[in-house]
């Protein structure tokens, strides 16, 4: 039955326009539906007809633009000179894992990195197909039936720096779903260098610091903290000097896990980073930048 209809279907259409409609749907990724719609609307003018699925394809995108999109992945490219991280959101992990998604997401990154993470113009960057990498997002969305963003990205491409990252949870070569960028300012050129940037990202990955060292914590960050602190010593019976004390305690020891320098170190948790850093015994090294990034938060 299913058979006999498909054969009825595709009789009230002459040859011409299925040739049409099979370069149509070569070229834009439409379904066959929307191509034959598109096809016939333009009297089988196939530029007319791509323009058309242009369009549908920005009202169906907007459509989609209210919804959630919280899975996807992060996307690093670079190398010790320069490295991005970008952020690819969509609705499901389906999608993440489906390959026009990851081919998108893969070149996607790569000009990331060639434009240093500006997103006005990394959005009007032409892309293999020659298309601007806007129209691939809208198009990618009508194809794939859901909410799809670029979130959030970072580049670090400073001189007399080297750079290092680590990806978590790999979804396909480069695409992760956390990644770690790791920026150091040295001269030295050794293998202790390269040991320890990979370790340090790794380190950050899983301590999750809020930044480089304490006294550079977020102040509403540091409010917020207090404020919960002090709630928590209200119902605590204790006097107003002991819960002083024991407030300074709790906020001090609030700031050293959340500073990258003062966290414990993941691998020796008897040392702090700092400590690591200054047993490596290299005078120019600094850790000048760093930057985590997971689907979802």
């Amino acid at each position: 039955m299913l058979n006999f209809q498909r054969k009825k279907r595709i009789s009230l259409i002459n040859m011409s326009d299925i040739e049409k409609i099979k370069q149509l749907r070569e070229a834009t990724g439409a379904g066959f539906k929307d191509c034959n719609i598109a096809v016939k609307e333009c009297g089988g003018d196939l530029d007319k007809a791509v323009e058309i699925l242009r369009v549908k394809g920005i009202s169906k995108a907007s459509k989609k633009m209210s919804r959630d999109a919280k899975e996807g992945v992060i996307a690093t490219s670079g190398n010790e000179n320069k490295i991005s991280v970008i952020e690819i959101n969509c609705e499901t992990d389906f999608v993440a894992k489906n390959d026009d998604f990851i081919f998108f997401a893969k070149e996607l990154s790569e000009l990331n990195n060639q434009n240093g993470s500006d997103l006005n113009q990394l959005n009007k960057t032409n892309m293999i197909n020659g298309k601007t990498v806007e129209d691939n997002l809208i198009s990618l969305i009508a194809k794939m039936g859901e909410k799809i963003t670029i979130g959030k990205v970072k580049t670090f491409n400073q001189s007399g720096t080297k750079n290092f990252n680590y990806l978590h949870t790999v979804v396909k070569d480069n695409l992760s779903k956390l990644s770690v960028i790791v920026s150091l300012q040295t001269s030295d050129e050794s293998d202790s260098i390269k040991n320890f940037g990979k370790q340090l990202s790794m380190h950050i990955a899983a301590s999750n610091p809020l930044t480089l060292s304490p006294d550079l914590i977020d102040k509403d960050v540091l409010q917020k903290e207090q404020e919960l602190v002090s709630e928590e010593l209200k119902s605590s019976g204790k006097s107003d000097e002991i819960a002083q004390k024991i407030s300074l305690g709790k906020m001090k020891k609030f700031k050293e896990d959340n500073a990258l320098l003062t966290q414990a170190w993941v691998m020796e948790p008897k040392k702090k980073v700092q400590d690591v850093v200054k047993d490596l015994n290299i005078k120019d090294l600094m850790i000048k930048d760093f930057y985590r990034i997971k689907i979802g938060e």
